[in-house]
């Protein structure tokens, strides 16, 4: 698996958490606000019919986001979860993240820690947008959560992920946040029931589901995702989130 980390992102623990985050220095910034993105990937050993046409996927979505005319105000955070949860990268400068990483970094296995992975993510987002606010950026934040199944091994909670997302919006240092809950490959209705209940019960803004997870399908999740970054960075400065996208 490729390191798409680096010693130039500082590692920050989260209090009473099993997972930290890691981040770009404040003085590596050369904006004055940032709109934080956060794509979080199930590689469950269900995943592993389609693991690599999720890994196109992503690099497509950074690649459509470097042409974004708000490019230089995007932070990309990577996170791909079985069991345990693994960051691929940190809160990056998108100049920074190379599109041939991307191939070869994710590896199925393992169980699901849906709650664990989403409340990291809030979290993470929640205490850098603090950091960002406390040197005096602006920032708005968007987080994708993708999976194919129900969780079965988190430590925490759907209720404690509900708590996440009302500590983020509480602690205003996030002009707004879009979250979007993602099901892929979805042919059974009990996951399809239980991912709905997710949404509606940790607060997501947006459920997306999708029935296949073949290239042509998760082409398209790429090309949604990438917009909806795009727009909710053009957002930022307007007092509001941007609007969901259909799918």
């Amino acid at each position: 698996m490729p390191i798409l980390n680096n010693t130039e992102l500082e590692q920050i623990n989260l209090p009473n958490s099993h997972y930290g985050y890691s981040a770009t220095r404040l003085e590596e910034l050369g904006a004055t606000e940032y709109t934080i993105a956060t794509i979080v990937a199930d590689v469950s050993g269900s995943t592993s019919a389609f693991i690599f046409d999720m890994e196109a996927a992503i690099a497509r979505i950074v690649q459509a986001c470097k042409f974004s005319p708000r490019a230089d105000n995007l932070l990309l955070r990577l996170v791909a979860f079985d069991d345990t949860l693994k960051e691929l990268h940190g809160f990056k400068l998108l100049e920074n993240c190379h599109l041939s990483h991307y191939g070869g970094s994710l590896q199925s296995g393992g169980a699901t820690a849906l709650y664990d992975a989403t409340e990291n993510a809030v979290a993470s987002t929640t205490n850098y947008a603090q950091t960002l606010s406390a040197g005096d950026f602006s920032a708005n934040a968007i987080l994708f959560v993708i999976t194919d199944g129900m969780d079965n091994v988190s430590k925490v909670t759907a209720k404690r992920v509900k708590a996440a997302f009302a500590e983020a919006i509480n602690s205003e240092a996030l002009e707004s946040i879009v979250s979007v809950l993602i099901g892929v490959n979805v042919n059974d209705q009990q996951v399809s029931r239980y991912l709905k209940g997710f949404q509606l019960e940790a607060g997501f803004t947006q459920y997306v589901e999708l029935d296949k997870a073949d290239a042509k399908t998760l082409a398209r999740l790429a090309e949604f995702v990438s917009q909806s970054i795009s727009a909710q960075s053009q957002a930022l400065g307007a007092g509001g989130a941007s609007q969901p996208l259909v799918f």
